[in-house]
């Protein structure tokens, strides 16, 4: 929890803010051949196992690698509806953005991955704002290192190992994690009063 004056929310990125699966989608069909009607929903965290043509976790590794590297996958992800608008009307409420993704998990691309990051980020909107306004911009894999006072995440093991060390989390909805019970949001609107409670609750 953080301890300062204001209210921390830590938000990640990759399946709660920008369509990651949409884009991955997009370039495991051009690899394949498949088209894009024929790909199963995406109900597990591994793509294979979800019916994708990912052989195994080496070959998703390949195809990812080759996004970031070739198509500079991270620049081109949509963002998930509603993310920016609300992540603005909190920021402009006193709400501490702290931007927090497992992005560096194949330690050749670093550099790459940063640099798309930001620029995603930073893309500006149609009122000249950038897309995601935050304050802290944390690469992590074990996200309970990161102090905030409460988290958005689609990812099973990260939203088990962030109540396993009493964080509050939200778990921004996903067909790969309906099976995890406890507090969800469906969108972006959800988020946005879920936190404007917690807020008040703080007194902030």
């Amino acid at each position: 929890m953080s301890t300062n004056d204001h209210f921390v929310l830590g938000v990640d990125l990759d399946g709660v803010c920008a369509d990651y699966q949409g884009a991955f989608k997009e370039l495991v069909a051009r690899e394949s051949g498949w088209a894009l009607e024929d790909f199963p929903e995406q109900t597990t965290w591994a793509f294979g196992d979800s019916g994708w043509p990912v052989r195994d976790e080496q070959h998703y590794l390949e195809l990812h690698h080759r996004g970031v590297t070739e198509d500079r996958l991270f620049t081109t992800l949509r963002e998930i509806k509603g993310a920016s608008d609300t992540l603005w009307r909190l920021s402009d409420l006193g709400v501490h953005i702290r931007i927090v993704t497992h992005r560096l998990f194949l330690s050749w691309e670093h550099a790459d991955v940063v640099a798309q990051t930001v620029e995603w980020l930073q893309q500006p909107r149609s009122d000249g704002r950038p897309l995601i306004p935050y304050r802290d911009l944390c690469f992590m894999g074990n996200k309970t290192d990161v102090g905030a006072d409460l988290y958005v995440d689609d990812a099973p093991h990260n939203v088990a190992a962030l109540r396993d060390s009493h964080s509050d989390v939200i778990i921004f909805d996903q067909p790969y994690n309906r099976e995890i019970s406890g507090l969800r949001a469906y969108t972006w609107d959800d988020v946005e009063n879920i936190v404007r409670g917690r807020v008040a609750e703080r007194g902030l």
